[in-house]
């Protein structure tokens, strides 16, 4: 019964932060600077009445409450709205364009994930002062830099932009995974190990690391938030033909339906990760055994 009331519970989370993140990024799309114009508005070769009337066709959803309503009520039915800046449904839109953002995004979280995770356990099994500082000012500048300044970098060098998604996922779980390493490497179990003659190896897997899975884990699972982040900024300046590429050209165009219903799914994606990475860490077997 336990179970059933915090997943019920998180679900409701996630729709509510859902249902209040998209009506919050209409009404901030619909008071910005240019709403309702468009490149055609700058055209010579339409009439002023043509003009006249994309602009009425482009403020038809100026009524913030009316188009949100009618928005929830065709998701019910499958229909995300239709893109004018890109003249298509947003459902097609997505349908192309996720698998690969999806792609970017699980390359680059496994890979900050390795690099993060093996330099914290090294970092942990070295006890070597100074790599520690170098470790963790390589961990620092990466941190630094915004994302759009590291795709640019990758851009510039004709690297993969996937490479930029995972050095902004590295430092982070680096980070992270060194803290929680370093205090289980304190723990009163693991001086009483290493008094007893075990070996390095099975002193820092068995005693070190173990211990901390659950942190870890709960660590891997919002590195997915960070990596769908950055892949956003990524995505439109390396020219990735994803979800982040179409933020860019529907923030161009103040396409209201197709960013309200990416501002949803990046929703409910954070909501539902941090979700299970609260189930992860509420649920240890430890816990779970007292409960």
């Amino acid at each position: 019964m336990r179970w059933i009331a915090i997943l019920a519970k998180q679900a409701r989370r996630i729709v509510l932060t859902a249902i209040l993140g998209g009506l919050l990024a209409a009404t901030m799309i619909r008071l910005s600077p240019g709403f309702g114009a468009g490149e055609e508005d700058l055209s010579a070769d339409l009439s002023d009445q043509s003009r006249a009337a994309l602009r009425a066709q482009r403020l038809r959803d100026a009524n913030i409450a009316r188009f949100y309503t009618h928005y929830l009520g065709g998701i019910l039915h499958g229909d995300f709205g239709f893109s004018q800046a890109l003249n298509r449904p947003v459902s097609e839109l997505l349908k192309e364009r996720l698998p690969e953002t999806l792609n970017s995004v699980l390359w680059g979280m496994c890979t900050g994930l390795v690099l993060g995770f093996g330099l914290a356990v090294l970092s942990v099994s070295l006890k070597s002062r100074a790599a520690d500082i170098a470790a963790g000012a390589g961990s620092a500048v990466l941190l630094s830099i915004p994302a759009a300044a590291l795709a640019l970098i990758f851009l510039w060098t004709g690297f993969n932009g996937k490479w930029a998604i995972a050095l902004l996922v590295f430092p982070h779980i680096y980070r992270y995974g060194r803290n929680v390493l370093a205090e289980s490497a304190a723990s009163a179990h693991v001086l009483a190990a290493r008094a007893r003659g075990l070996s390095s190896s099975r002193v820092l897997f068995a005693h070190i690391v173990a211990p901390a899975v659950p942190q870890l884990v709960a660590a891997a699972g919002i590195s997915a938030t960070l990596a769908f982040g950055a892949s956003i900024p990524v995505e439109a300046i390396c020219d990735i033909p994803g979800i982040g590429q179409l933020v860019w050209k529907a923030a161009l165009g103040r396409d209201l339906p197709l960013l309200v219903t990416i501002t949803v799914l990046v929703a409910i994606m954070t909501m539902t990760v941090n979700s299970a990475a609260d189930l992860m860490i509420a649920f240890r077997p430890g816990e779970a055994h007292e409960a």
